[in-house]
């Protein structure tokens, strides 16, 4: 798998986790996969007992939605395979669909369907890990305005790629990319709320430069550049 693809999905989940949408529920997430309340989380007393907890339950709910992902990922790159007689023309309205989706989230204009909440609410969480593996997937099922656009320009790409396996690896990167800071956020939350607080002047900027990503990888994928750098980077 090109180097290129697996770190531009990579920084996908990063951009995904630092979106206006993920960022302000991350608290209530942690708190409601360990069952501890916010004052507890961030309280000094009972701290390894709270961080083991915490480190566990995490991992199980960042385990759950990296594999919704990792499905949709082999499921896009498996329908590419079906129609690669076509992965000319796929390529390109691929590199469309994520310079729209990039516009969409600079703000140059408003898609209803995108816009649209679609998650999957669980009023109360099944009990142990398995619980908080189910919530995880619950939160992949999400289909919210912000992680949308990023996560389904990465399934368009994975849909033009050569092989299963590519999808498998490329939604693998997305994971760890928007699994890694929930993972450091929750086993230190003081200090990211502090850090969250500070980010929200720069929310705007940060969907523009977003945005602006996926409008240059999308005409990468339509000119088929962002194949010919991948090759390129990949040879050195």
């Amino acid at each position: 798998m090109e180097k290129v693809s697996l770190l531009m999905a990579f920084g996908g989940g990063l951009l995904s986790f630092f979106s206006p949408c993920v960022i302000p529920v991350i608290p209530s997430y942690i708190s409601f996969i360990t069952g501890i309340s916010f004052e507890e989380l961030t309280s000094v007393q009972n701290r390894g007992k709270i961080m083991k907890a915490t480190l566990k339950n995490s991992l199980f709910f960042i385990a759950g939605f990296s594999l919704i992902f990792i499905l949709l990922g082999a499921s896009s790159s498996f329908l590419g395979e079906l129609l690669s007689q076509y992965q000319s023309p796929l390529r390109m309205i691929g590199g469309v669909l994520i310079v729209v989706m990039g516009l969409y989230i600079m703000g140059v204009f408003n898609i209803g369907l995108l816009s649209r909440e679609k998650r999957l609410h669980l009023r109360n969480k099944p009990a142990g890990l398995f619980g908080s593996f189910l919530v995880g997937a619950a939160f992949a099922a999400g289909w919210t305005p912000c992680i949308g656009p990023v996560l389904g320009s990465i399934l368009v790409y994975a849909s033009t790629a050569h092989s299963v396996t590519s999808g498998v690896l490329l939604l693998s990167a997305y994971s760890l990319g928007l699994g890694i800071p929930f993972l450091i956020t929750s086993l230190a939350v003081n200090t990211a709320i502090s850090f969250f607080s500070k980010m929200q002047r720069f929310m705007r900027v940060a969907s523009v430069f977003s945005g602006a990503v996926l409008v240059a990888a999308g005409i990468m994928l339509f000119t088929g550049t962002l194949d010919m750098l991948s090759r390129y980077v990949s040879m050195i």
